[in-house]
């Protein structure tokens, strides 16, 4: 009875493809998740103990709908120093929940019904059904890892139409760890101003990268700073999933309508957790984000046990250069992605996460996150080397 109620293309739109596994895993003794991208690292001390203090202080009002002016030039200090991007935090910053919370009121604030976006894939399983809650209509544009997962003007000029109006760029990208160095946005930032498109540039995983290579963010680039929406949060450099804090930069234009709508939805991101960030960006500035860089050589270590062995077990693995996930290919077991995550979870006891959930073209592929100890990923890679063995015998 319900449907006339429902609207039908939000009805329509299907579930996460990531949660489903792990919600399996969860349910099963001795099972290894790598499917969610969430840090299997604790928030440091020093950051836990801040918020705490703040609590056993009574400091749990609402805080400005913009955020805490003492984090907002904070996160301002930090993009100018860390990335080369100036942004005012009275005007041009503003404190979501998450950066989820972003992505959805960037959408919102600048899609009509009937624009296209064009989104990368494969992807952040959100971005489309962000877009078409936002009224709006995704537009896939392939990325292939012969290409490491790099997006081309070519691809972006082939996909571009007269509905045209944004485009996501998510780099480090989830699920692939492919990178966009200079050379690379510039060539987009070409196209973008050619096609008169503004850009959002999602960058939560932009102190994740390997190999000495330096995240570029897009607002950098000449020309680009009045055409990007850039979002960040503490997620995951900082290891702070559950506290829910991300933030939104831009022209102070854009930024004052996504905060008419943040003000409405919202109200403010919980104080507790902008203490908390406010705590990782000030010990970062002083120690030179010594936890950050912790983290981040830990990681590099697990990137290359995975990369090894997926390869070892004789399936192709582009080498991530961001971000914490590996995107091998399993087309030589003969299974889909749907099939080999079905069958390695009930059989062999491991999630992971089919590349369809994150676009057609992920067909082929699974995603593993390396955000989990190295001891679990071991055991996680000797249960997939066996499961790919049988299937090889088979």
């Amino acid at each position: 009875m319900y449907e006339r109620f429902l609207n039908p293309d939000i009805a329509a739109v299907p579930p996460s493809g990531i949660r489903r596994f792990f919600d399996i895993a969860a349910t099963m003794k001795d099972a290894i998740s790598l499917g969610v991208g969430e840090p299997d690292f604790v928030t440091p001390y020093h950051i836990r103990d801040a918020a705490i203090n703040s609590l056993l202080d009574g400091e749990t009002q609402y805080t400005g709908n913009r955020g805490m002016p003492e984090l907002l030039e904070e996160i301002s200090w930090y993009l100018e120093n860390r990335y080369q991007i100036k942004y005012d935090p009275k005007k041009e910053i503003l404190v979501t929940v998450g950066a989820s919370e972003a992505i959805d009121i960037a959408l919102r604030a600048m899609v009509s019904p009937g624009d296209e976006v064009l989104v990368p894939e494969p992807s952040y399983v959100s971005y489309s059904p962000s877009v078409i809650f936002a009224t709006g209509k995704p537009v896939g544009v392939v990325t292939t890892a012969e290409t490491e997962f790099r997006l081309t003007p070519e691809a972006v000029e082939a996909a571009i139409t007269p509905r045209t109006r944004l485009l996501i760029l998510p780099y480090p990208n989830n699920p692939t760890g492919g990178i966009m160095e200079r050379e690379d946005l510039e060539k987009i930032a070409r196209v973008v101003e050619k096609h008169d498109l503004m850009v959002i540039s999602d960058e939560i995983y932009s102190e994740l990268t390997y190999g000495g290579k330096q995240h570029v963010s897009f607002a950098s680039l000449p020309g680009m700073w009045e055409r990007t929406v850039t979002l960040n949060g503490f997620s995951k450099a900082f290891a702070m999933t559950g506290w829910r804090v991300g933030y939104a930069c831009g022209p102070k234009e854009l930024l004052s309508v996504m905060l008419k709508i943040h003000q409405y939805a919202i109200m403010c991101a919980p104080r507790m957790g902008q203490v908390a960030a406010l705590e990782a960006l000030r010990s970062g500035r002083q120690n030179d984000y010594d936890d950050v860089r912790r983290m981040c050589e830990s990681y590099d270590r697990r990137r290359r046990l995975m990369v090894d062995g997926f390869r070892a077990m004789g399936l192709e693995c582009f080498e991530p250069r961001g971000a914490f996930y590996v995107f091998p290919s399993i087309k030589p077991t003969g299974l889909t992605s749907e099939e080999f995550c079905s069958r390695l979870i009930r059989e062999h006891k491991v999630a992971c996460v089919p590349g369809t959930a994150f676009g057609a073209c992920g067909e082929g592929h699974i995603r593993c996150s390396y955000a989990t100890g190295i001891d679990k990923l071991n055991i996680a890679l000797e249960r997939m080397a066996a499961f790919v063995q049988e299937l090889k015998n088979s």
